[in-house]
């Protein structure tokens, strides 16, 4: 802009002002209708309509044509006469404030005129000798485009500048490995560190801290340029030169160009990270197998050391792998990782002891796998055949695949499976879960398989010691059966081990009512008298130990002179 006249000499922002979205509107108009933005009487008139729907926002590089002009028609600045556009900061108070709050309104290629009062102008001083004091300003305004700045750490030590836009949606996460490259530069464009193509783990990094933590903002294909402070590049001591990377000065600030060419995404399949599927093609679609699905694979098993112990599917002639999930026909590791993928997807799996052979010695089709070993699959899955799903069956069809899961839950309780059989249960409750299209008889058939598979869940969860969901099974019979025996006499044992002993009581007491010859309930009765016994007991010790503290501390306060200011406590004898 011309020296005489400076925009961006704007008095401090107002910081009362918040961009993030305060008091400050983003009023909706058409071709020639004016509206106020925020309160503080900025008014936009929309003269032509932008693109898309995006604005920029507080830190993105703005790019503006624009004339400037008093109320009467006085023209006193236009980037246009000169034929080239003017680019600021966003909101960091680099121009006035009307600026600031009246561009952020914008979309691409947008053309407005703003009315500008001095308060958010060049107040009572205005800017002499082209505007004068209380002066009122229009902007003729047209967003040619920005460049989006993020301060990714939110604390003024790493900007992201995009160069190139990144495609669809997804960022890298910490356990990702990702591809880049990068160019790393001191302030006065000295070179100190370049590579074509480097792959890291995210949370291990690479280089200095600022990659990493800029890589999990990025998406695939994004060009960036990094601003990097000293606490996100080498801090207060610097980095010596080393090989092909040069010196970094201390508390020096870096320029960054950097490109997120792809990364492989990494998950952890079980809670307890022992499980670990790294994706080297991304699958097809959104569908995954189910449990029960029939699948089909190309299999390769090595040890840590390399040792091939297992192969199928890779020869030209060779049959593929197939095996039924959740079925324990492969280890519980591969079985579970399998759900998680998508048709075409190859993946790398890494598999803990414990979700594979755990400390046995297994032969396999190529080599022994030795006690306690971690094994590595490549994996693709081909194809599969959902089991289906209670959405595709009718009436009848969902009352027998409730009954068949019902019954392949019975035996796996009776092989002490007690998970497994729990899962089978649940399965088959929600088979029938939903019966209003159901027929009487249908109905009929739906609450006893209900009753009989949310009891046996029941007795899983004692077995499990997850007593909580087992008293949440036994409430649901229940709820159908209100005299249910069982029902009551699982839930008088989960109550128990849940110290509600009361509750406890009044379930066993209501089952001896119904049947008063029930060995098991009255065997849980005996149990739950002992157990109220001990409780009295130690409630009597609890409290007979903080009266006799309580006892002692009195004979000590005794003991001192009394306080001027202290009172006698008051006792309402009507309480």
């Amino acid at each position: 802009m011309d020296e005489d006249f400076d925009v961006p000499a704007a008095e401090p922002m107002n910081e009362d002002f918040d961009f993030a979205g305060g008091d400050l509107d983003n009023p909706v108009l058409k071709v020639g209708e004016e509206k106020e933005i925020g309160k503080q009487g900025l008014k936009k008139k929309l003269l032509k309509e932008g693109e898309g729907w995006d604005t920029p926002e507080v830190g993105d590089e703005v790019q503006v044509h624009y004339t400037g002009t008093l109320l009467d028609g006085t023209k006193f600045d236009s980037s246009r006469d000169r034929g080239t556009p003017f680019s600021f900061t966003l909101g960091q108070g680099q121009v006035i404030k009307g600026w600031d709050q009246g561009i952020i309104t914008m979309k691409k290629g947008e053309n407005a005129l703003f009315t500008v009062p001095a308060e958010l102008a060049y107040g009572e001083s205005g800017s002499p000798p082209t505007i004068p004091p209380n002066a009122i300003l229009q902007f003729d305004v047209e967003l040619l485009s920005w460049t989006s700045v993020k301060d990714i750490c939110k604390d003024g030590g790493l900007f992201k500048k995009i160069l190139t836009e990144g495609d669809k949606w997804e960022n890298p996460k910490d356990p990702d490995e990702v591809l880049v490259k990068y160019e790393a530069r001191l302030e006065d464009g000295t070179l100190v560190a370049k590579s074509d193509g480097v792959e890291f783990t995210v949370k291990d990094g690479h280089f200095c801290p600022a990659l990493s933590k800029a890589v999990k903002t990025m998406k695939k294909g994004e060009k960036v340029i990094l601003t990097v402070k000293p606490q996100y590049g080498f801090g207060e001591k610097g980095k010596p030169a080393h090989g092909d990377e040069g010196a970094v000065p201390p508390n020096a600030t870096l320029q960054i160009t950097l490109e997120l060419v792809s990364w492989k995404t990494v998950s952890e399949v079980t809670d307890d990270k022992k499980v670990i599927k790294k994706i080297l093609k991304e699958g097809e679609g959104y569908e995954r197998p189910n449990e029960g699905a029939v699948v089909k694979l190309k299999v390769i098993g090595k040890l840590q050391d390399g040792t091939l112990f297992f192969k199928k599917g890779h020869d030209d002639e060779g049959d593929l792998f197939e095996f039924k999930t959740d079925e324990e026909q492969v280890i519980d590791g591969l079985d579970r990782a399998v759900l998680t993928m998508k048709k075409g997807e190859i993946a790398l799996l890494t598999i803990a002891p414990e979700y594979a052979f755990g400390s046995s010695e297994s032969q396999q089709e190529l080599a022994v796998v030795p006690p306690n070993s971690t094994l590595y699959y490549e994996v693709e899955l081909v194809s599969f055949v959902k089991e289906k799903e209670s959405w595709d069956m009718n009436t009848q069809e969902k009352i027998e695949a409730a009954g068949k899961k019902k019954e392949e839950g019975n035996a796996l309780f009776k092989a002490g499976k007690y998970a497994r059989a729990s899962k089978r249960y649940e399965k088959a409750v929600k088979f029938i879960e939903y019966d209003t299209n159901f027929s009487e008889e249908e109905k009929k058939s739906s609450k006893t398989l209900k009753v009989a598979c949310n009891l046996n869940n029941a007795a899983c969860k004692l077995k499990l010691k997850d007593y909580k969901q087992a008293e949440k099974l036994c409430t649901k019979v229940l709820d159908l059966e209100s005299t249910n025996v069982k029902a009551l006499y699982r839930r008088a044992q989960a109550y128990i081990q849940l110290a509600d002993l009361d509750l406890a009581e009044f379930d066993v007491k209501k089952a001896l009512e119904i049947d008063p010859d029930n060995r098991d309930v009255k065997l849980e009765y005996r149990t739950l008298k002992e157990k109220m016994k001990e409780y009295n007991k130690k409630e009597a010790k609890f409290y007979g130990n903080m009266f006799n503290k309580l006892h002692k501390l009195d004979s000590l306060d005794s003991n001192k002179p009394a306080s001027k200011d202290a009172q006698p406590m008051n006792i309402d004898s009507k309480a």
